[in-house]
């Protein structure tokens, strides 16, 4: 590929490695807390979107990490909407941008789980119903933490937070089935702790049209209890246990499994300090969700499952070897 080609003249990845060697768009300087891969994140995002990108991020850990307005850690333009209205704002953007002739000009939101699974998922499932043209990123840390690690409809069952000290009762809202079910071009999630596959999944987002949900776990180092040090670690954990699975669904129906289950989910748990309460029994109530997850997401992964989905299939023929 010759070095003076414009990136989106090139194909989707090699614009997305590309862009790697590009000046980053997330400054030095910004006020994300140490340790933390909320800007890590964001950075690599930002670099498979390239320059010619318009963002969109509303009151989150983000938000603190951005900078108030006019002011900004982001080489982009930014919009900082109200915390229920990042979709309403990013599909305003991209038709304003579509007037000027601005086509290719990404538009992408960068928002957390309390603006995403909670207050901003009404705007958002509107915007998934009418396929709006832009990203969506959902910055997962699993509660509230920028006003307390207070928790959100993201937060695991029996995990600690500063509104849940006895462990939440109720399970983690399936935010990717939930967009799945809305049959948008592409959802996945994605993994600072797996940068390849979330650099070739920004890339694949970009090279689509209509509403592209993009869902990255950010371990909270304070909101967690983890080690400054340690939240790549987690990461990494969640999807080697099979807490948070590397998959993608493509219009609703085709999935895709992209990572594998090799360690149990007590080493993930040992490693957060939300977890601490919880007793043997609590641990293995966990493990089984994990397992009966795993499980059917990898039967809707099977190459015949949507076969298996239609009330009308016929029944499987006998396949003649070759």
């Amino acid at each position: 590929m010759h070095p003076t080609q414009p990136m989106h003249a090139m194909h989707p990845i090699a614009a997305a490695n590309a862009a790697l060697d590009a000046p980053p768009m997330l400054c030095a300087g910004h006020a994300a807390c140490p340790g933390c891969i909320d800007a890590l994140s964001a950075r690599h995002v930002l670099a498979a979107l390239g320059p010619d990108t318009v963002a969109v991020i509303p009151p989150s850990c983000m938000a603190i990490i951005a900078g108030p307005q006019p002011y900004s850690s982001l080489k982009i333009p930014v919009y900082q909407p109200t915390l229920e209205a990042s979709a309403a704002a990013a599909s305003g953007l991209r038709r304003a941008l579509n007037a000027q002739g601005r086509r290719d000009t990404q538009v992408v939101v960068l928002a957390g789980d309390g603006g995403t699974y909670d207050i901003g998922l009404q705007c958002l499932s509107s915007a998934a119903e009418r396929n709006e043209d832009f990203i969506y990123v959902c910055l997962d840390n699993e509660g509230y933490m920028n006003t307390g690690a207070q928790k959100s409809s993201s937060t695991p069952q029996h995990a600690w937070t500063g509104s849940t000290p006895a462990g939440k009762q109720t399970g983690k809202k399936n935010l990717v089935e939930i967009m799945a079910a809305h049959g948008v071009p592409y959802v996945a999630t994605a993994s600072a702790g797996h940068l390849a596959d979330l650099r070739r999944k920004v890339a694949r987002a970009r090279e689509l049209r209509g509403t592209r949900v993009l869902v990255l776990l950010i371990p909270c180092l304070d909101g967690w209890g983890l080690a400054d040090d340690m939240g790549l670690a987690a990461a990494r954990l969640a999807v080697e246990t099979g807490a948070f699975p590397l998959y993608e669904v493509e219009d609703g129906l085709r999935y895709t499994l992209n990572s594998q289950r090799t360690r149990p989910l007590a080493d993930y748990l040992a490693l957060q300090g939300r977890y601490r309460h919880l007793d043997a029994a609590e641990r293995a109530a966990l493990q089984e969700q994990v397992n009966l997850g795993w499980a059917r997401l990898a039967r809707r992964a099977a190459p015949d499952t949507l076969a298996d989905l239609s009330p009308t299939s016929p029944a499987p023929q006998e396949r003649t070897p070759c």
